[in-house]
């Protein structure tokens, strides 16, 4: 019985981490799942756009690259555990980046100024401010 139980329990103990240690590095922080959702929402966002016909399909696969590389940047920050706040806030400024372009390219971005112009220059000057 005596060299019987310690098998057991160093079996025991092997198959715990077998099954524990794949699972260790699929957990993400909130932050970290908080940033990967968004990506995530964008990259539909690009989807829907395209599917509309509102950007071209250039267009589309350009942004795509870039948030493919946004959240292969993320995946692998949140698998080595938990992010950076300064890397966070980095890799949201350039998800806001693109963003931002999927917003132009489709016409929904927000305008400024009287809308006069069309509203993409700051206080309703147009493209051709300070000579015309």
């Amino acid at each position: 019985m005596r060299s019987f139980t310690p098998k057991i329990l160093r079996a025991a103990t092997l198959v715990a981490l077998l099954v524990t240690v794949p699972f260790a590095g699929a957990y993400a922080g909130p932050r970290d799942a908080a940033l990967i959702n968004q990506i995530e929402s964008v990259d539909t966002g690009i989807r829907a756009a395209m599917q509309a016909n509102r950007i071209k399909p250039d267009e589309a696969r350009d942004l795509r690259t870039q948030v493919a590389h946004l959240d292969r940047a993320a995946q692998r920050a949140a698998r080595d555990g938990t992010m950076p706040i300064t890397q966070c806030q980095q890799l949201l400024a350039q998800l806001d980046h693109v963003s931002q372009k999927l917003r132009a390219a489709t016409g929904s971005a927000f305008l400024i100024g009287s809308g006069g112009d069309g509203g993409y220059y700051p206080n309703g000057y147009g493209p051709k401010y300070p000579n015309g």
